[in-house]
């Protein structure tokens, strides 16, 4: 079982940066595929970014690579995602997601435990 609790989400300017942090209990972390997903209202749940147990994996959805940065500390317990150069349809409710293998996938079914998001406001 592993739980997950996010933060660093708030208000900021187009062109801003914010760090979300995702904090994770349970003992087999490393092993754990981590993602960050995110839902604008009205829409679906979409993919940002996922990487794999060993870091060796990244994978970012279109809209953000090149912008947005997945990282993790398995002594720690964290995943984090550094977002820069923030537009308006970056705002959003992001959520932190695990799976219980060690590989990386963009498909949100295949996430077995959420957190409970952190909304994320750019203006313009």
């Amino acid at each position: 079982q592993v739980q997950l609790v996010e933060s660093g989400g708030g208000l900021v300017q187009a062109g801003g940066s914010l760090r979300l942090s995702c904090a994770a209990s349970g003992r087999t972390f490393s092993r754990y595929g981590m993602g960050w997903f995110r839902q604008a209202p009205g829409k679906e749940r979409e993919f940002v970014a996922t990487i794999s147990w060993n870091e060796i994996s990244t994978l970012y959805a279109n809209s953000v690579k090149g912008r947005f940065t997945i990282s993790r500390d398995n002594a720690k317990n964290t995943v984090t995602l550094q977002m820069n150069s923030l537009k308006p349809e970056d705002s959003a409710v992001y959520y932190c997601a695990a799976r219980s293998t060690t590989q990386t996938t963009t498909d949100l079914t295949r996430y077995e435990y959420w957190g409970q998001g952190t909304q994320v406001t750019v203006s313009s």
